[in-house]
């Protein structure tokens, strides 16, 4: 898995809905029961079964968004002593809940500390220039869009799961399918992990390409162990929306510049002469 950490594809306004979006994301997660903590691994029965009930409560669970109905059993949030010794209590709803408002809600919401800073850097790096070619508003909605159509794409795949679905993966992965039609030449600067962690400056198509060839994989259950924990189908679902959603933009959008000479973070000699690369300080994040 490549890691990556800049582009080099100028914009020409602030992404002021991108900065919004990872602004609330950290927001919610800090405010999720005991995920504050979670770095420093405080964690307990206590804890695990208030998360629990949180997310059952707030998470998309592809169950309800199918049958529109909610269990008739439902984690309370507290804690008990049952035969096979304590656990988290169940009992009836306590609460009302629009399964296809959770869809919304659901893609604020992170399991772990990686989970949502892996998130948040894909964003980062890729959103500023898909919102900027698109406008504010219409970002926004399209982001909406893709992470809608990633988690009911997966709901109908797993129709009877009642796990439940969190993160923003899928409408990311939908801004990740955007930046590869609307600009396949643009160089991504990433990390690959070899021995160590080694920068090369790619284009997005083999970045982006290889990213999702790897969830297709993964989807399958091939090269990963625990991949049920990982909604694989909804980063393809959103990847594919957001690739076709883009499609007519193509027309119109300026390609990125010409790379200059800028060779694994260093100026290369052409010549006999040094040749500037871009500078950090052009781009606007």
């Amino acid at each position: 898995m490549v890691i990556p950490v800049h582009d080099l594809n100028p914009v020409r306004r602030t992404p002021w809905v991108t900065y919004a979006l990872i602004v609330a994301n950290v927001v919610v997660f800090l405010l999720m029961p005991g995920m504050a903590g979670s770095l420093t691994g405080e964690s307990g029965l206590a804890q695990l079964c208030h998360l629990q009930a949180f997310l059952d409560q707030y998470a998309a669970v592809p169950r309800e968004l199918i049958h529109d109905r909610l269990p008739r059993l439902v984690p309370t949030g507290a804690t008990g002593i049952g035969p096979q010794g304590p656990g988290c209590v169940v009992g009836p709803p306590g609460y009302t809940k629009s399964p296809w408002l959770s869809v919304l809600t659901a893609m604020f919401l992170h399991g772990s500390w990686l989970h949502l800073l892996g998130n948040m850097l894909f964003l980062l790096v890729f959103g500023n220039n898909v919102e900027d070619r698109m406008g504010h508003l219409p970002f926004a909605l399209f982001y909406g869009v893709c992470g809608a159509a990633a988690t009911y794409g997966y709901a109908l795949l797993n129709a009877d799961s009642t796990a439940p679905l969190i993160g923003a993966s899928g409408a990311i992965a939908g801004v990740l399918g955007a930046y590869l039609v609307l600009w396949p030449t643009a160089r991504v600067w990433v990390l690959v992990p070899f021995l160590i962690f080694l920068p090369l400056r790619l284009p997005a198509w083999l970045v982006l390409g290889f990213w999702f060839v790897l969830q297709a994989v993964y989807a399958t259950g091939q090269g990963v162990s625990g991949a049920g924990t990982v909604a694989y189908a909804a980063h393809l679902v959103g990847f594919v929306v957001g690739l076709l959603i883009a499609w007519p933009l193509r027309r119109g959008t300026p390609p990125p510049p010409e790379p200059r000479g800028l060779l694994l973070g260093r100026q290369a000699r052409l010549g006999g002469q040094t040749q500037p690369g871009p500078h950090w300080g052009d781009q606007q994040r």
